[in-house]
């Protein structure tokens, strides 16, 4: 392409350039100036552009070519349907110009966070450590981000902020070696009276299209030494500038060989390969036509469904601008429209793919609101009415933190928890005084199901500086809302944003997730509040046996939310169905709450009468944690736990104090493995289950010194060993020798027994449990109808392995310790030996046969290969035969080792 291409363009001839013919121009002179000027601008711009290739490599050309290409795809949207005076063509190549130049750091005359702002940059590092890490980034992470998110933040920044940049070029001036200004534009008159309209109109391309029309309403007239009909309608100027740059797509933008020297990588480099394969597009009536230079083959077939995106991409820009022009009675441009790109086979004729075929087999969801209507409700997160109100606490907390994030001198905000019963309708309403929603946030925020708010680009640039104050929130999944619909379908939530007037309050109403909620103005003159109120009517009552308060021992509306909320940064209220005033849950945080504060936030002591025997076991489990419990602390030496491995109550027949897993504060998971609190991240949306923070060898180091405490104690007896042993085996791989995991006609027995006990017997039978039973407390096995002692052979063994899962046991997965020797086997067709014995290995079965082994002086086969050749069949007659065959291995002492 020739360096000034621009000038054989229609657009060019008809408007700036010099008229050639038989008679003078009369206007010569002042297309001249013009003319003059733009090509000044256009030599200056060059150099700049030049300059942002330097910062963004990654980005396809953006170069004075892509100006230049713009004069023809101009020619290309208008036709003949739409002429320019020379006038509205200075303007519209001024803004050609100027509306990439700030696609780079040179445009900003200084650093880029600079130019953002501290607030803007650091809510933009924020997000961006969100998404690499999953967790919000502290205080010095925001200030001296890693070189990895700071670069990607200074790409996103110029991406979002080019726009906007590029309207202050026009004023922006640049000093000389000799301390000389310098400006784009230097006629000044050009630059007061036309800038401010390039300005804008350069940052219109990043602008939604409805809003063109509110800002280029008006007609702007001429200059005194222009003809008076050179009149500018910065409307057409817009349209023309947006579809030119949507369609200026093709090989020009990205040359093979500087794809070679750049490389760039991820979404980029795709941009690159379907951008290099394509021809200049044409006009065929009133559809655009793109075609493939050459065909994509199997390994760029992401490119290729890049491109058909892409493409449908400027279709949706051609048919929203003509539907504006359409609307508004204006002269509609002549390219209305992309060819192709209704389906995958249709663009298959102009992108041509070789060796393989599209098929548009991408999922689709053409029922959303029936979506949301199953996932946001019991299908995701069970039949826990509860669940509801911690969502709802949850999000109604964030809200208040953001707003004291905004508003330092905001006095403390508060959650309230009301119940009401109206002639038998009850209602739940949980109220936050925090930020409140405008009507954007609420539409395309609240509503955008599986988008977390606080998350998403818009809210934080609506509301600047939630990362600076240190805000970070605890939704994550953007689906917590939803949930109130296990509570029921009529659901109501008024809001209005902190700094917004009465007017702008809105109230927003479902019948249920499958329909579609109606959003109004508050009618009449009420009083709103800042803030956002959700009410919703309860489908059943609270008190019903699987109603809201199904889980609590006292049905009250102030446990069910220190159940759910165990530690919280502002106040809650809760307000029980006809009290004079509420109950308050004070703010707590359970990382710097002593052992003593901590055990009662998570068992407080009840507040129904005739439970005095209750609470002095409570109070005796609570000395005793006090005694025992013990840190968990990650590599920065923050507490994510307090914790003891057992509760001296768990077989005292009394109520449950089991341990607790938190997901910000919030309940999560509960196991009796432990008492205390640990603190953990959601492993699913639903967030029942969470997996721990700490890390295998943090949780190792407190289970070693649970276990020193334990023995200290005198509290590690048989009993809790073989109750333990699974875990203290996986955490500590292998089991210690001293520690009781298995049950013999003898009695318990360790590893330090096995030799002993092995070398007397020949043949060994492992017992595999049905229709024996075992039991810990006393250890013994027994019979499963009668409950009777069962007395075993003189060679059997029962190894006590617990199979329920825990937090803990999550922590240390069952495979983590098998025998990477025989990790082959892992996908034999069959069950080999080798197979079964990589399953085992990391088990307590495991130590036992290595033990095994050892003592009678064999291998590994010759114990296991029998065993396979008997199919794995083994059983043996125990007890006579009130029990019938019990299932298990049958080892046998090889006769040559």
């Amino acid at each position: 392409m020739t360096q000034h291409v621009h000038t054989n363009t229609s657009l060019w001839k008809n408007t700036l350039a010099a008229r050639p013919g038989p008679g003078p121009d009369p206007h010569a002179e002042q297309r001249e100036r013009l003319r003059t000027s733009y090509t000044e601008l256009r030599r200056k711009a060059a150099v700049l552009l030049e300059e942002n290739a330097r910062s963004m490599p990654d980005f396809t050309v953006h170069d004075i070519s892509h100006v230049d290409a713009l004069w023809e795809t101009a020619d290309l949207v208008c036709g003949d349907a739409v002429t320019l005076n020379p006038a509205e063509a200075y303007v519209l190549g001024c803004a050609f110009v100027l509306h990439d130049a700030a696609m780079g750091t040179a445009a900003y005359g200084t650093t880029v966070p600079e130019a953002l702002g501290e607030k803007r940059w650091r809510d933009l590092v924020s997000l961006a450590y969100y998404e690499q890490e999953g967790c919000w980034p502290e205080r010095g992470e925001l200030e001296e981000p890693p070189a990895e998110i700071a670069e990607a933040c200074v790409a996103t920044a110029i991406r979002e902020t080019h726009a906007e940049q590029a309207k202050r070029l026009v004023d922006q001036p640049w000093r000389s070696s000799t301390g000389n200004e310098i400006h784009l534009i230097d006629e000044v008159q050009l630059r007061e009276w036309y800038g401010p309209l390039t300005g804008d109109l350069a940052a219109s391309h990043w602008w939604p299209v409805d809003r063109l029309a509110r800002e280029f309403r008006h007609s702007i007239g001429s200059l005194p030494w222009q003809p008076s009909e050179w009149i500018i309608e910065p409307l057409k100027l817009a349209c023309i500038l947006r579809l030119a740059d949507a369609t200026q797509v093709d090989s020009r933008r990205a040359p093979s060989f500087l794809f070679s020297l750049r490389r760039p990588r991820g979404v980029s480099r795709e941009h690159w390969r379907f951008q290099e394969h394509i021809s200049r597009p044409y006009r065929n009536g009133d559809r655009v036509t793109y075609s493939s230079l050459r065909p994509f083959p199997p390994q760029d077939a992401t490119s290729w469904w890049l491109a058909l995106e892409y493409l449908r991409g400027i279709d949706r820009e051609l048919k929203a601008v003509d539907a504006l022009l359409h609307d508004l009675g204006r002269d509609r441009l002549a390219a209305r429209a992309v060819a192709g790109v209704d389906s995958p086979e249709r663009f298959a004729e102009l992108f041509r793919a070789q060796d393989w075929r599209p098929i548009d087999a991408t999922v689709k969801v053409s029922d959303i609101p029936s979506l949301v209507g199953t996932l946001g409700g019991r299908q995701l997160y069970g039949d826990e009415p509860e669940v509801a109100l911690r969502e709802l606490v949850q999000n109604a907390q964030d809200a208040v933190l953001a707003r004291q994030t905004l508003q330092p001198d905001f006095p403390l905000g508060q959650v309230e928890v009301r119940l009401t019963e109206t002639d038998g309708d009850w209602c739940l309403e949980v109220r936050d005084s925090g930020t409140g929603m405008d009507e954007e946030t609420l539409v395309h925020g609240l509503l955008d199901f599986g988008t977390s708010g606080w998350s998403s680009t818009s809210v934080r640039n609506r509301l600047p500086g939630l990362a600076d104050g240190g805000f970070r929130p605890s939704g994550r999944f953007g689906i917590g809302f939803f949930s109130v619909f296990l509570l029921g379908d009529e659901v109501e939530l008024t809001t209005r944003r902190y700094d917004a007037s009465l007017a702008d309050a809105r109230r927003l109403t479902f019948h249920g997730p499958s329909h579609r909620p109606l959003l109004t103005p508050v009618p009449g003159q009420g009083w709103v509040p800042e803030g956002t109120t959700v009410r919703v009517r309860l489908a059943k009552s609270p008190y019903a046996s699987d109603g809201l308060f199904h889980r609590t021992d006292d049905e009250r509306l102030a446990q069910l939310a220190q159940r759910l909320v165990l530690e919280n940064a502002v106040p809650i209220h809760t307000w029980e169905p006809g009290a004079s005033g509420p109950e308050i849950l004070p703010p707590f945080s359970l990382d710097s709450g002593s052992r003593e504060e901590v055990f009662d936030r998570l068992y407080p002591p009840q507040a129904v009468k005739g439970r005095a025997g209750e609470e002095k076991v409570r109070l005796q489990m609570r000395d005793d944690f006090v005694s025992r419990a013990t840190e968990v602390c990650d590599d920065k030496g923050r507490r994510v736990g307090l914790a003891m491995l057992w509760s001296s109550l768990n077989h005292q027949g009394q109520r449950d104090h089991p341990g607790v897993v938190t997901v910000n504060g919030f309940l999560s998971d509960t196991s009796l493995a432990f008492a205390g609190y640990l603190t953990g991240q959601p492993s699913r949306a639903s967030r029942d289950k969470a997996a721990l923070v700490a890390t295998r060898d943090q949780m190792r180091r407190w289970i070693h010194g649970q276990t020193r405490r334990l023995r200290d104690a005198g509290l590690f007896d048989d009993s809790l060993q073989m109750e333990l042993a699974y875990t203290l085996h996986c955490a500590s791989a292998p089991l210690s020798d001293d520690i009781a995991f298995a049950w013999s006609a003898q009695g318990v027995l360790r590893l330090s027994d096995v030799p002993a006990w092995a070398e007397r017997h020949d043949d060994i039978f492992l017992c595999f449990g049905w229709p024996l039973i075992w039991q810990s407390r006393p250890p013994a096995v027994r019979h499963p109808m009668s409950g009777e002692p069962v007395r075993l052979p003189d060679n059997c063994l029962v190894i006590c392995q617990y199979g329920t899962t825990s937090p803990l046991t999550e922590v240390f997965p069952y495979a983590a310790n098998r025998d990477s020797a025989y990790e082959f086997a892992r996908d034999h067709p069959t069950v080999s030996w080798q197979k079964v014995w990589w399953r085992l290995s990391s088990s307590l079965y495991g130590p036992f046969i290595r033990a095994l082994c050892e003592v009678w002086s064999c291998t590994l086969e010759s114990l296991l290969a029998p065993l396979e050749r008997r199919d794995w069949s083994d059983s043996i007659d125990v007890d006579g035969e009130r029990l019938g065959p019990v299932p298990g291995y049958h080892l046998r002492r090889p006769t040559s080792a």
